[in-house]
């Protein structure tokens, strides 16, 4: 069932959002090389409860961290760990907090130094298109829509689509229906509501989309070790047009 959301409840989820914001522009600055992934899982978690929030991944079906820290080839899912990062680096990192039972849900990629130029251009154009996602999202638009307008503007750019994991609605769970792929058929797919709410993510690599699963269960990789940048906002569509939730 797809929940559409009061102007109360998106109220909310708009708190919510803006904790998870605030949350990426208080990791930034500790971004670059040297730092401990486990540094940063550390400092997200301690920030969001000072929020007066709960970090919406922690036991989410077994998941045991805050954040999801995905560097280079690592899709989504990565665990935070001991690992150092280095200049030249790129790094992923999902971020969910649950305010009064509601859940904001963003993710962001960023450079670790200097990057090669074709990180750059996975970065720059990963982010565009979500973008255009978020601009096919309206009332009487079908979920299709969106999808659509994504997986053209990553073909438009050479990259590829991971099709197997998708967006998803956002409410008192923080992944909710209706699923939301980064590809689709116009006219396709549940229709857009006022009031529903979604976060909608391309996840897109400079290689092939194939993908496989690591040891642990969760983390996502490319199969040709091909870099992957993910860039996700929850959103909120109503009669009054598009309110990204996870922005400022």
């Amino acid at each position: 069932m797809i929940n559409l959301r009061s102007k109360r409840e998106i109220a909310l989820l708009k708190e919510a959002g803006h904790i998870v914001f605030l949350t990426h522009k208080y990791l930034q600055p500790h971004i670059k090389a040297g730092i401990k992934t486990i540094e940063l899982e550390h400092l997200a978690e301690n920030f969001i409860r000072s929020h007066n929030a709960t970090p919406s991944f922690k036991g989410y079906e077994g998941f045991p961290y805050t954040l999801c820290i995905s560097i280079n080839e690592e899709v989504v899912h990565g665990f935070p760990s001991d690992r150092v990062l280095e200049n030249g680096d790129i790094i992923s990192i999902d971020i969910g907090a649950c305010y009064k039972g509601y859940h904001g849900d963003s993710a962001w990629t960023y450079a670790v130094g200097d990057i090669t130029d074709d990180k750059k251009y996975l970065l720059e154009h990963t982010e565009k298109a979500l973008y255009e996602g978020i601009k096919a999202a309206k009332v009487g638009a079908r979920i299709g829509d969106i999808g659509y307008a994504i997986e053209k503007y990553a073909k438009e750019h050479n990259l590829g689509v991971v099709k197997e994991l998708v967006g998803h609605g956002v409410g008192t769970s923080v992944h909710e229906a209706p699923d939301v792929p980064n590809y689709g058929e116009k006219g396709k797919g549940p229709k857009i509501k006022d009031g529903m709410v979604i976060a909608i993510e391309p996840m897109l690599t400079l290689g092939s989309p194939d993908i496989y699963i690591l040891d642990n269960d969760w983390t996502v990789v490319t199969e040709d070790s091909s870099c992957s940048a993910h860039y996700e906002h929850t959103i909120a569509i109503t009669n009054d047009g598009i309110e990204i939730l996870t922005g400022e």
